[in-house]
């Protein structure tokens, strides 16, 4: 049978509330990084304790993404996104109101649990909401919107900060989120993927390493690289998630089929966003702390002097993503990464503390537009690569990817910088500050390289095309008409109600 009509009207809704519950989630990873001494003075807490704050809250995002995909897949992905806004309201008040520092982190590993449900569910529902020839459009809206959220934490929270309180910052997201559950109820359409049994030990195995590696990665500059605590939980992690890819390949009814990884759109696309993800969040992390400890700006005007960077995400990525349905995503990923190391590099070799600010707005244009070309290709590579059904697995997959390598990116970058800098003086800090982003725009060109493995492809047609599905390799027609309300997309064919959609 096929699967029921979705209309233009709905596509938008699901878009535009895909959006504002991406925006407040990714916006959440890096929005306490310029209000830590705040709270801390508040709280009374250690800056290495306060670290949590940010840490605590990326880590239950990035271990939980997976398990998020699979719950969507089997219980409704619309109903797990309206539960994930739930859990990530009632954290953020609880964030607001606390008064110690264990609270404070505690919440945000609950808010990390609903960002999770959120950053996941939203991509999936937006993949099978909109057809092939408009997707990459639509993913540029989302992901446009997703990195620059990212990339504005820092100056949301330097803005919030100093205009009004810390306790804000997450107060802000209290009616926003109130107001998007109904809407999502009302409006979204439901979505299921494979009705399969849960595979409790896939989950536990793919849960558990992946928890191993990001303890790893974010203990690893505390508590010493060659630690046991450091060593063990790497090595577990990684265990572990050999032993899921082992147990995926032989199970009867896999969590996430490992055949995904044989496809080359798959394999790259994700392969190449981990590494813009760490060569991104490396680069938030210090250009925010740059103007501020070596130019002398407070939060507020350090992050005013980033939107020459992070302003092209939103106007750039829109944009990028119609030119992939056009022209495939290999060029833009290839010359993106290559344009973001270019400006990364650029940056860490200009940067002196007697330098002016007008010497860094190219290479911060540069950079971001390079940023904005990745984000939507990569996400489109790795949809496009799956059948219709799998889309909300190839989504999970990719967020994991996408917040490990953020994960890992600091991690890297705040080793480097401590190896060759620290915090005395300008001096100082300008010292481990230009190996650092240097670190970050190598690992920027490394995805250039891999994005090169791309398959490249034909743009779709705008009346007919014949789609292939890479994994089964049969051709099926699709019409593409989403024009108006009255003229509708059929979608592909399906079994039962795989993939398909429940209007309500």
């Amino acid at each position: 049978m096929s699967t029921p009509i979705v209309s233009a009207v709905t596509q938008r809704w699901v878009l535009a509330l895909g959006a504002v519950a991406s925006l407040m989630a990714a916006l959440d990873t890096l929005v306490v990084a310029t209000a830590l001494s705040t709270i801390r003075h508040d709280l009374g807490a250690s800056l290495e304790t306060l670290e949590w704050t940010v840490n605590g809250y990326n880590l239950s995002f990035a271990v939980l993404l997976m398990t998020a995909a699979v719950l969507g897949d089997r219980f409704g992905r619309k109903r797990m996104f309206m539960v994930g806004l739930g859990i990530f309201v009632a954290a953020s008040a609880t964030c607001a109101v606390s008064t110690s520092v264990a609270t404070l982190i505690a919440a945000r590993m609950v808010q990390g649990v609903g960002a999770a449900l959120i950053m996941s569910l939203a991509l999936a529902l937006v993949s099978t909401a909109f057809p092939p020839q408009r997707r990459g459009m639509a993913m540029g809206l989302l992901q446009g919107i997703t990195g620059l959220a990212v990339a504005c934490g820092p100056l949301v929270g330097g803005v919030v900060a100093e205009g009004l309180s810390w306790q804000w910052i997450f107060w802000l997201n209290v009616p926003i989120g109130l107001i998007a559950i109904p809407l999502v109820a009302i409006r979204m359409p439901e979505s299921f993927g494979p009705d399969t049994a849960v595979d409790g030990t896939g989950l536990a195995l793919v849960t558990g390493g992946a928890f191993g590696v990001v303890w790893g990665l974010v203990r690893g500059n505390i508590a010493n690289w060659t630690s046991a605590e450091v060593l063990i939980a790497l090595v577990g992690g990684i265990g572990a998630l050999i032993a899921f890819a082992v147990w995926e390949a032989r199970a009867r009814e896999p969590m996430f089929p490992m055949r995904l990884f044989v496809n080359r759109g798959f394999a790259a696309g994700n392969t190449a966003i981990f590494l813009t993800f760490a060569a991104l969040f490396g680069a938030v992390f210090f250009y925010a702390q740059f103007l501020q400890a070596v130019l002398h700006y407070g939060p507020l005007g350090a992050g005013l002097r980033l939107l020459p960077w992070t302003l092209t995400l939103f106007f750039c990525a829109p944009a990028a993503g119609a030119l992939a349905d056009k022209i495939g995503e290999r060029p833009l990923m290839v010359s993106g990464l290559a344009l973001m190391a270019g400006g990364m590099f650029w940056i860490a070799s200009i940067a002196d503390p007697a330098m002016s600010y007008g010497s860094l707005i190219i290479p911060f244009i540069v950079s971001g537009v390079g940023t904005s070309m990745v984000l939507p290709s990569a996400q489109s590579s790795v949809v496009g690569a799956v059948e219709h059904a799998m889309l909300g697995k190839a989504a999970g997959a990719n967020s994991m990817m996408r917040e490990l390598g953020g994960v890992f990116g600091i991690a890297v970058a705040v080793a480097v910088f401590a190896g060759t800098g620290g915090y005395g003086s300008a001096a100082e800090f300008t010292a481990g500050f230009g190996p650092a982003i240097k670190v970050g725009a190598a690992l920027a060109l490394m995805g250039a390289v891999v994005a090169l493995a791309l398959p490249g492809r034909r743009a779709v047609s705008s009346s007919h095309s014949r789609w292939v599905d890479p994994l089964s390799a049969h051709p099926r027609a699709e019409q593409v008409t989403h024009t108006t309300d009255e003229q509708l997309q059929p979608e592909v064919e399906t079994c039962g109600r795989v993939g398909g959609f429940v209007e309500g």
